[in-house]
């Protein structure tokens, strides 16, 4: 059975929520943030050394990185609902939002988390690269949505477990103002019962 090593305030919650999905069990270890630093315990060192959630632990496998840990978790099942057809078009498509979340969005979007906790004026150079970054990022975000239901398509696959967990953290940043389907989508998404199950953790 997988252990998932679970962070509060983080986004491991992506793969409780995908395995509910699934209805995979599995065991969870919750792990809490240092109430000063903010940081993770060193309990999380224990289990991997970078210390980062999420991490899963299946007999001899232990694993880090969010998209890694979900795909990993499809390959164990015969279900084919939340990842398109290998070689389809729609499987193309989730392939680029799978890795999205966490390659061009996710620098931006915890960029301004970090510096939102600093003292600026707005005027530094990478107060002016972040903002372009998260115009662009979210501009193809609002096209995509206004084209389909969901980022690989007509149906809902693991690629919008990894792309809603990034985007509620730039809602809670106020980036998401004005985008009209975006934030219809996130809503949507915050609606699904293995998705709420997931936020039940923290």
């Amino acid at each position: 059975m997988i252990t998932i090593h679970h962070l509060n305030k983080s986004r491991s919650k992506r793969v409780i929520w995908l395995l509910e999905e699934l209805k995979i069990p599995y065991n969870i270890v919750e792990h809490q943030r240092d109430p000063i630093s903010n940081l993770a315990p060193e309990s999380l060192k224990l289990i991997h050394p970078l210390a980062k959630a999420p991490i899963i632990v299946d007999g001899e496998i232990t694993l880090c990185e969010s998209g890694a840990v979900m795909e990993y978790i499809l390959n164990q099942t015969t279900a084919d609902t939340l990842r398109p057809a290998t070689n389809s078009h729609e499987y193309y498509q989730y392939l680029e939002w799978l890795h999205f979340a966490e390659g061009s969005l996710s620098l931006p979007v915890i960029t301004t988390l970090l510096m939102s906790m600093e003292d600026r004026d707005g005027t530094k150079p990478l107060d002016g690269y972040i903002a372009k970054e998260i115009q662009l990022d979210l501009s193809y975000i609002e096209s995509t949505l206004n084209e389909r239901c969901y980022f690989s398509g007509d149906n809902f696959s693991a690629a919008d477990i990894m792309m809603t967990i990034i985007l509620e953290i730039a809602d809670n940043l106020g980036l998401l103002q004005n985008r009209i389907k975006t934030n219809a989508y996130l809503a949507s998404m915050q609606q699904r019962c293995a998705y709420q199950t997931a936020a039940s953790y923290g």
